[in-house]
């Protein structure tokens, strides 16, 4: 009998439509002989959909079309599985619509990729292929990532925080806090959103003010650090669990700008690992897979990537992007993508680890994970309510 895998793609997200390039991608690399494959779309209203047309990045095209088209579904627990009821219920007749057991998540950014989503997974006690709720909240936090991987020792660019009341309230205040902390150029962007949205680089006190405020306007909370001079970026993804990951090969993407801008990802229609266009995510970036970098400093990235996913307590892939100075040769972590785009697959290709296999190792963790946490005790049998006495059905009377 086959696995049942809803790929689950979409969501409340500035980055939904990157999310269903992903989902699109690994809907179609799933191998149809071990898995009966589900595509799951989360519409930017939270709204869950699934139909056949729905695996096909074509459909989207259309996107009231294709909700028209599609089934509006609630996701309920059931007895073998998660069941997909059709909602609003026909009168008559079965509205089971579909069931899956385990779930490939292919989202990105905030309200799902940030743990919003995987808590909801873990309320139906279903298997899915990515970080548990604490790693990728963590993950997608960049203030807090930098805390954690500082304390792991894991080389991170010293950063400051600030929320968007304290800096209306003080934006002179920020401005010269900035200033005499790293002096220009600085790098500020939102501190959970991905994709390069709302990222900037200011050389002047006019341009920071401008930076903070485009940053503002996609988060609540920003950061600033200081822009690297001799600027190389490398990417590295890492596979596995806290019981054991391994590192890809690494790339340098080639970007036309300071920093890699969300045109440069997506819209620059670069050729990608299968020879794609612009419709295929990060997988479509121009970039130099293997990195044309000195072994050591190879090795180095792919040690800390390594060393950021278990720290971080990752599980399924993740992406680890770097920041070098090629002076100096220092060497920072800039961010983990808990749920990369294209799952990264172009950097396991690279390595030897087709698409699909990639998505068969994530999906065996998922089931792993699974399995650990059905091993815990999650209640405790007491007769503790047997003795308990509130006052009565009103309540407790008051002191009066």
């Amino acid at each position: 009998m086959k696995t049942r895998v809803a790929v689950l793609f979409g969501g409340n997200s500035v980055e939904h439509e990157v999310s269903i390039i992903t989902g699109i991608q690994a809907f179609c690399a799933l191998n149809r002989d071990k898995y009966e494959v589900i595509p799951l779309y989360l519409s930017k209203d939270n709204v869950f959909y699934t139909g056949e047309h729905m695996g096909k990045i074509e459909s989207y095209r259309d996107m009231k079309t294709c909700l028209a088209n599609a089934t509006r579904v609630l996701l309920v627990k059931g007895a073998h599985g998660v069941d997909m009821v059709r909602h609003p219920a026909k009168r008559f007749g079965n509205n089971v619509v579909g069931s899956f057991d385990v779930v490939l998540p292919a989202v990105h950014g905030t309200n799902v990729e940030d743990g919003t989503l995987m808590g909801y997974l873990e309320l139906l006690g279903v298997p899915y292929a990515a970080c548990d709720v604490t790693s990728s909240a963590v993950g997608m936090d960049k203030y807090l990532m930098k805390s954690a991987l500082k304390d792991a020792g894991v080389p991170v660019l010293p950063a400051l925080a600030f929320t968007g009341k304290h800096y209306a309230l003080n934006s002179d205040a920020v401005l010269d806090e900035i200033e005499n902390e790293f002096g220009y150029p600085v790098i500020v962007k939102p501190i959970n959103l991905g994709s390069s949205v709302g990222i900037s680089l200011a050389d002047s006190r006019e341009k920071l003010l401008t930076a903070l405020d485009t940053a503002f306007d996609f988060a609540s909370r920003v950061l600033v650090e200081r822009a690297v001079p001799h600027l190389r970026e490398i990417n590295c993804s890492v596979l596995g669990d806290m019981d054991g990951a391994r590192a890809s090969v690494c790339e340098e993407p080639v970007n036309s700008d300071e920093i890699l801008s969300f045109k440069d990802k997506y819209l620059s229609g670069g050729k990608s690992a299968k020879g794609g266009n612009k419709s295929s995510g990060m997988s479509s970036l121009k970039r130099r897979c293997p990195a044309d970098i000195p072994a050591e400093l190879t090795e180095k990235v792919q040690q800390l990537a390594v060393k950021t996913f278990v720290a971080l307590g990752c599980s399924g892939v993740s992406r680890i992007d770097f920041l070098n100075d090629t002076e100096t040769g220092e060497l920072w972590v800039n961010e983990i993508n808990t749920i990369p785009g294209s799952l990264s697959f172009y950097l396991w290709e690279a390595a030897g680890v087709p698409f699909d296999e990639l998505l068969d190792e994530m999906i065996k963790l998922a089931f792993k994970r699974q399995r650990d946490r059905e091993a815990l005790t999650f209640s405790y049998e007491s007769n503790i309510l047997s003795a308990v006495s509130l006052g009565g059905s009103k309540g407790a009377k008051s002191g009066k």
